[in-house]
């Protein structure tokens, strides 16, 4: 849901700066379905009875390892997506630190403080590596929910991509120069 703030911002810059969403149609980047089916690991993972079984936060770190090696692939030909290649890239040290699950802060954590874990988070405690990088932001509106410094670093680099893709121009003499 943090994404859908900085997308929607993104494209009201984008276009109050002279762009034009119809841009967004000329991003190139290679396997954009390896995006969905990322996402859909994890809320796989999060949201069916899949986060009870123990093992299954290895293959979200697995995907987010992934993800952060598409994003980096993609850091000549998709100007800004190297802010949310760090943001990832952070989200998965911190994953990585703690046995492949994302601390949250007690005061953020709802199921968590039950179970200890669920899934791909565990409740953040006196042993948690690197805490500063864990889910401990929270945001009352419009997007509640427990939040790491990597995930806003994400959130700005998807506002910065859409801005840049809304605002670049085709080149001359390329067939969208010549419409």
């Amino acid at each position: 849901m943090l994404v859908l703030v900085p997308l929607v911002l993104g494209l009201l810059i984008g276009v109050a700066a002279g762009g034009r969403i119809g841009n967004l149609a000329n991003i190139k980047f290679r396997w954009p379905w390896f995006v969905l089916v990322v996402l859909v690991i994890r809320e796989a993972i999060l949201l069916t009875p899949l986060n009870q079984v123990e093992g299954v936060q290895y293959v979200y770190a697995a995907a987010l390892a992934a993800l952060v090696a598409w994003t980096a692939l993609h850091i000549k030909t998709l100007p800004g997506v190297w802010v949310v290649t760090l943001g990832a890239a952070a989200n998965l040290v911190v994953i990585v630190a703690n046995g492949a699950r994302m601390p949250v802060a007690p005061a953020l954590a709802t199921t968590l403080i039950s179970r200890g874990h669920l899934g791909q988070y565990v409740l953040m405690g006196p042993g948690t590596n690197l805490s500063w990088l864990a889910d401990w932001i929270g945001f009352p509106w419009p997007v509640r929910g427990a939040y790491s410094p990597g995930d806003l670093v994400i959130a700005i680099g998807i506002g910065i991509v859409v801005i840049l893709a809304t605002i670049h121009r085709p080149e001359a003499g390329t067939k969208l120069g010549e419409t």
